[in-house]
């Protein structure tokens, strides 16, 4: 397991998966170790994945000062994993909460950024929320399936701060309720990092005016990917984050969910790579 130190001195853990060019893949959570991320569906058999454990999680270290977790403070880990790489520029995979540190990385240091995928990725950096109603509604495109009937109350009640999170409503974000979904949720409170999630978005952390404008300068090719079924973000937001971007593609995975790589790996990884490619 190879490691790199942080500008803090933070000791640092990333994995490599695979064969070819590298491909730094940055997870979310937020604030998840990149474990969950396996091989992305097969995609390490066409790339080296290089896939950061953010402070605190994974094999990284805790740093000394945890208001080092909020996500702007993060962008010099990614940065210090790139001069460990010995890589002028590289391509940038992000899912979920990780794309605001990819959107925050690239609106930093734009040069350095060859070509980013934002698979399922929370917009907050730009200034756009996942609402609950668009969880819902997204929701409600599986009423069909045997375990929403006793899933959807929970998740209503949750959404709306009235219950608590329930394993029960785990199949919404998931486009495929099947034995490798249920082994992929039930690792994820052992792989997450509570507390430093809690502060990854604290204030001060997204300062969205000024992203969206550097964001607007960067040459660099951008591939924005959303799940059909997926409602964190529903297609059409994740749409209205390709347009923050000049050089942006997207797409959507049918029948995909939070994590499209599970849900239909031919599909996500021949997506993913024929971006790469180009």
């Amino acid at each position: 397991m190879p490691n790199f130190s942080a500008p803090d001195g933070t000791e640092l853990a990333y994995h490599q998966r695979g064969e070819g060019e590298p491909l730094l893949v940055l997870p979310g959570g937020a604030m998840r170790a990149s474990a969950y991320l396996g091989d992305l569906g097969g995609l390490g058999a066409r790339r080296r994945l290089v896939l950061l454990d953010l402070r605190g999680t994974g094999d990284s270290a805790e740093p000394a000062d945890p208001a080092t977790y909020r996500c702007d403070r993060l962008v010099d880990d990614v940065e210090a994993l790139r001069l460990h790489l010995g890589l002028e520029r590289m391509d940038v995979l992000a899912h979920s909460a990780g794309g605001n540190l990819a959107m925050l990385y690239a609106a930093r240091y734009p040069e350095r950024i060859a070509r980013l995928a934002l698979i399922t990725a929370t917009p907050w950096a730009v200034g756009m929320s996942v609402r609950g109603e668009d969880r819902l509604a997204a929701a409600r495109l599986r009423k069909g399936e045997p375990w929403f009937e006793e899933a959807f109350p929970a998740f209503e009640a949750w959404l709306a701060e009235s219950g608590d999170w329930d394993p029960v409503f785990e199949p919404f974000f998931y486009g495929r309720w099947d034995d490798a979904a249920r082994a992929h949720a039930a690792g994820g409170e052992e792989q997450t990092n509570d507390e430093a999630g809690d502060r990854y978005g604290a204030a001060g952390a997204y300062d969205p005016p000024a992203t969206r404008a550097a964001l607007a300068e960067l040459t660099a090719p951008v591939l924005v990917c959303a799940g059909e079924l997926d409602g964190g973000p529903r297609p059409e937001l994740a749409r209205r984050v390709a347009d923050v971007f000049p050089a942006a593609e997207f797409a959507v995975q049918p029948g995909g969910g939070h994590y499209p790589w599970l849900d239909d790996p031919g599909w996500f990884t021949a997506r993913v790579e024929a971006f790469l490619a180009r």
